[in-house]
């Protein structure tokens, strides 16, 4: 591995241990063994190379998903379905490897961050084209743009208020069940599973 990637990766298990706002260029230098100079000549800054670090992180963890597991034997855009992809996000966040807390932090100090920010907002918009595909049963190279922005940052909102329950009392946070009940009962549609 060459100082770029050793950066990429040091930064990583920066933002895991300290997140973003504790996070030094020495702290990123000292943990991936490469020098200061370098992050400016590969990363531009210590800000683009955690931006980058942390799309890698959000990355990783969505591959961890079994996405298919998640809505296999459901129909798409059905209730049960969306219980299940819910479901399925809820329990990722007591997951040692869950990285969502880096996300609350981005979204608070978003004017401090402003390199990260753009980023999570790319990052955002094509998580959200991800799980609208995956809730409708469409391949996500099908769906239009309306469907993205209607659909998907339905979903992105959902999953921002969801790490954000979970952040301050995990214990009072909704099950992917409750989630999915409520989705229901503001739209009128179907009643709940029974249980």
């Amino acid at each position: 591995m060459g100082h770029r990637e050793d950066l990429l990766d040091g930064a990583k298990r920066c933002l895991r241990e300290k997140g973003f706002a504790r996070t030094t260029a020495r702290d990123i230098v000292r943990e991936s063994g490469a020098n200061l100079a370098s992050i400016g000549y590969h990363y531009g800054s210590k800000d683009a190379l955690l931006a980058q670090a942390y799309v890698g992180l959000m990355e990783e963890q969505a591959e961890h998903f079994d996405w298919e597991a998640a809505a296999a034997g459901t129909a798409p855009g059905s209730p049960e379905r969306i219980r299940k992809v819910l479901t399925t996000v809820v329990e990722s966040f007591d997951r040692p490897d869950a990285v969502w807390h880096l996300s609350i932090e981005v979204i608070t100090m978003g004017d401090r961050f402003p390199e990260i920010t753009r980023n999570l907002v790319a990052a955002q918009r094509e998580g959200g084209r991800g799980l609208a595909a995956l809730l409708l049963g469409l391949p996500e190279e099908s769906l239009d743009d309306e469907t993205t922005d209607t659909v998907g940052s339905l979903i992105m909102v959902l999953l921002a208020g969801m790490i954000a329950q979970h952040s301050l009392d995990p214990a009072l946070a909704p099950t992917g069940d409750q989630l999915t009940d409520g989705l229901f009962r503001l739209v009128g549609g179907p009643p709940a599973q029974e249980r």
